[in-house]
């Protein structure tokens, strides 16, 4: 059946969902931590506890439970991942465990495509508390014409028409989504170049939301001073492709008040993400 608009506000069974140290670890490196992000990316370094990247959320449980199992069915190949939310109540631990319920907020019709946004609430196992929300929307080619609500439209956290506060440069690796796709997306649009031709790249793609956990590191580091504990939420919009090996660039405008936006581009200019927000204690 093709996408079922009447889904909107179904909701998944609450599941229980677990990870570990290695979990954590493994999620770092693949967003390109390294030698000198050591909290992030060691368990036994001398004098340094464990942290997790604040990004981690969106590979717990991943595959799992989620909502959309209930809109109707469609074409992976032509579904993008369009914009994506991280609200943290608290720091992810480097293990734990936690309780999951996933939603439908809403389908809307593009005329050529659909776009499917869900939140999911994570709640703590050990105290019952509130750990972290997440929200995301699905582009899915193909799936529209049906009428309904063209949903909300316009740019939004648009930074100023001036230079950025900050800015930070990654290089990914051209392997780098062969370490990605090990915390849990496994979609061959990111490794099989057959497939890759499929949704109409010349090759494999690199996971969006792996160059999201890339812009994550460079918002901790730059507005939190590396300290999870001080970052409260990261949201932005996936607007082009990355390919293994570019190089990203984070400009990052302080907006005050524990708000900053923040732009990602590739080395030629390409902006990948926008729209972005995150918020943090100053």
């Amino acid at each position: 059946m093709p996408i079922d608009p009447g889904a909107v506000g179904c909701a998944s069974e609450p599941i229980e969902v677990s990870w570990t140290s290695k979990d954590a670890l493994l999620y770092a490196v693949g967003i390109g931590a390294g030698a000198d992000e050591l909290a992030f990316t060691t368990e036994n370094t001398s004098g340094v506890d464990q942290q997790v990247f604040p990004t981690f959320p969106v590979v717990i449980g991943w595959g799992r439970g989620s909502a959309m199992s209930g809109i109707g069915s469609c074409n992976p190949a032509l579904l993008v991942h369009g914009q994506q939310g991280v609200t943290l109540h608290k720091p992810i631990p480097p293990e734990g465990s936690a309780r999951l319920v996933s939603r439908v907020t809403g389908i809307y019709d593009k005329g050529k495509a659909a776009v499917v946004a869900t939140e999911t609430e994570a709640t703590d196992s050990a105290d019952g508390a509130p750990l972290y929300t997440t929200t995301m929307s699905a582009f899915i080619r193909g799936e529209g014409g049906w009428g309904g609500d063209r949903g909300p439209s316009g740019p939004r956290n648009v930074p100023p028409e001036t230079q950025p506060d900050d800015t930070v440069t990654y290089r990914t690796s051209p392997d780098q989504a062969f370490v990605y796709r090990l915390s849990g997306d496994r979609n061959p649009l990111h490794t099989d170049p057959e497939f890759a031709k499929m949704g109409g790249f010349d090759r494999p793609i690199l996971h969006g939301l792996c160059t999201y956990g890339f812009t994550g590191r460079a918002l901790l580091h730059s507005l939190c001073g590396s300290d999870p504990a001080r970052f409260r939420s990261i949201e932005g919009r996936f607007s082009a492709p990355v390919l293994p090996g570019d190089v990203l660039t984070v400009s990052i405008w302080r907006t005050g008040d524990g708000e900053a936006l923040f732009a990602t581009a590739t080395g030629d200019g390409t902006t990948v993400i926008d729209q972005g927000l995150c918020r943090y204690e100053a």
